[in-house]
């Protein structure tokens, strides 16, 4: 089972009424979970340029801001949109996909982004990529918009954008914006978003 496969499964367990698992030994697993976790809303939102992200709440479990004024739609704009184009909108192809994906490869990313989309293996991003490609500004304000530190925004962006990538790409090419914002409902719905 993938990453993906295990959040999503794990985000599904969480909104179950069943009392909570007992407290493993290896705490710092679960806390990677957790981090991963809240972070996932976020990565989606990055995918479709979405205004709501997820925040932390009490018991660790994500819960939905609203959005649409300022927040994460105005810090989405500057990195997705807000680019050396002048801030274009979204592309009609694939939404906030195709810009972050572009955004990316201008980083020097593109070899890492080609595998996320083609079939196949995906390679790796490392934490230090993702903080190259979004700035140290950017990346603080996502961190401050979900509730984390820059280095675990960082870290779990690293894990999570090729599995969501590869997930939203099946057929190895970007899909168009409906087509997306379909896969990304689905994978909302998944979580509880």
């Amino acid at each position: 089972m993938g990453l993906l496969e295990d959040l999503l499964g794990a985000a599904v367990r969480a909104t179950e009424s069943a009392p909570p698992a007992p407290r493993q030994p290896h705490a710092s697993g679960s806390a990677a979970r957790n981090t991963l976790l809240t972070l996932l809303p976020l990565a989606l939102a990055l995918l479709t340029r979405r205004s709501r992200v997820a925040q932390p709440q009490a018991g660790g479990g994500p819960a939905m801001a609203g959005g649409g004024q300022g927040g994460l739609a105005d810090i989405l704009e500057g990195l997705l949109g807000g680019g050396p184009s002048g801030g274009k909108p979204a592309t009609a192809r694939g939404g906030g996909l195709d810009d972050l994906l572009s955004i990316l490869r201008r980083a020097g990313f593109g070899q890492q982004v080609d595998s996320w989309v083609a079939r196949g293996p995906n390679q790796p991003i490392s934490p230090d990529a993702i903080g190259k490609t979004f700035g140290r500004d950017g990346l603080s304000a996502l961190a401050r918009q979900v509730g984390l530190d820059d280095a675990a925004v960082s870290q779990g962006l690293a894990q999570l954008l090729p599995e969501l990538v590869d997930h939203v790409t099946p057929d190895g090419r970007v899909p168009d914006a409906a087509s997306l914002a379909t896969s990304v409902e689905a994978l909302a719905r998944r979580i509880g978003v």
